[in-house]
């Protein structure tokens, strides 16, 4: 593992292949509980850190929902994590949270990090940051969503791109990629 040194925080990002970290028990805006092995009969699962404070969050969360939407239907899901500190990021409570969902329509789980551990576990630097596990739960992509906060300039949706790889039994062609956004308020 590489160790990656944060203001405030010592991240350890896990590489490609490597077994997903497992966490438990994030508490959902729709009131239930949630682990990684509630998604255990999904073949793919995509873990995206977002929040509600970040611009770049805000400008792809149609995407967001359309990526579940056009998906959902081969057996992938996507979670979303808020993993700000509230404290410091008041957009960021589980109140803000659940208002934010229901404006958006949220089509996915949306669970609060409250002490933020899912994060260091998992690497996340930034939102959003998307990591992409198989159905062994094995990490095969990281990065970004695609490569343009502005809808209207996206010429690679790289997460697209490593779904379908893993959807036709393909290795994914660009596994990790540098993501884009606002940093993580640890």
């Amino acid at each position: 593992m590489l160790e990656v040194e944060l203001p405030q925080a010592k991240i350890e990002t896990f590489t490609i292949g490597v077994g997903a970290p497992d966490f438990g028990n994030l508490l959902g805006v729709d009131g239930e509980r949630y682990s990684l092995s509630s998604f255990q009969n999904k073949r793919l699962l995509v873990l995206l850190f977002i929040s509600n404070s970040c611009p770049t969050v805000k400008a792809c969360e149609d995407r967001i929902i359309k990526i579940q939407k056009d998906y959902s239907g081969k057996n992938v899901q996507l979670l979303a994590l808020n993993s700000n500190n509230p404290y410091l990021s008041p957009a960021d409570t589980y109140a803000e949270m659940v208002l934010r969902v229901q404006e958006k329509g949220f089509n996915f789980p949306y669970v609060k990090d409250e002490e933020r551990t899912v994060a260091r576990y998992y690497g996340a630097v930034c939102t959003p940051h998307a990591f992409l596990l198989d159905d062994e739960r094995r990490l095969r992509y990281k990065g970004r969503i695609d490569d343009s906060r502005n809808p209207d300039r996206v010429t690679i949706s790289d997460l697209r791109n490593a779904i379908e790889d893993l959807l036709a039994n393909r290795p994914v062609g660009v596994p990790e990629t540098t993501p884009f956004g606002c940093s993580i308020v640890w």
